[in-house]
């Protein structure tokens, strides 16, 4: 295997931290999902609020990635559902890290010779 073909993601757990107001989707603090490389699982028989989930789609790339350590993404890791009425909070926690092959995530072939012409500048 490559070792330009390999990178590292976080596993991500999103779960519930607190609800300060009425949840009409019947949340739970401790309620959770799991993101494992590109795919949402979560436990046995549990759902999970579409607002709220849809709340945190947009950072979890982001949060699967190392970044900068004064980036915002790396301090700051709660997010609220949409509906103000909810007042629900979520927390977003890096459980682990995973290495993947690019063809693992995806159908286009790793073009190798492309970046080492771009580090040679």
């Amino acid at each position: 295997m490559d070792s330009e073909d390999l990178f590292e993601l976080y596993d991500l757990q999103v779960i519930v931290e607190s609800i300060e107001g009425n949840c009409t989707c019947a949340m739970e603090v401790g309620d959770r999902f799991y993101l494992r490389s590109g795919k949402l699982s979560m436990p046995q028989g549990a759902d999970f609020c579409l607002y709220a989930l849809q709340a945190t789609l947009p950072l979890l790339p982001a949060k699967q990635r190392l970044n900068h350590p004064a980036d915002w993404l790396e301090t700051d890791s709660r997010v609220v559902c949409p509906d103000p009425a909810c007042r629900l909070t979520m927390r977003i926690d890096r459980t682990g890290t995973r290495r993947l092959r690019h063809d693992d995530v995806s159908a286009l072939p790793l073009d190798v010779s492309r970046k080492a012409a771009k580090n040679a500048k």
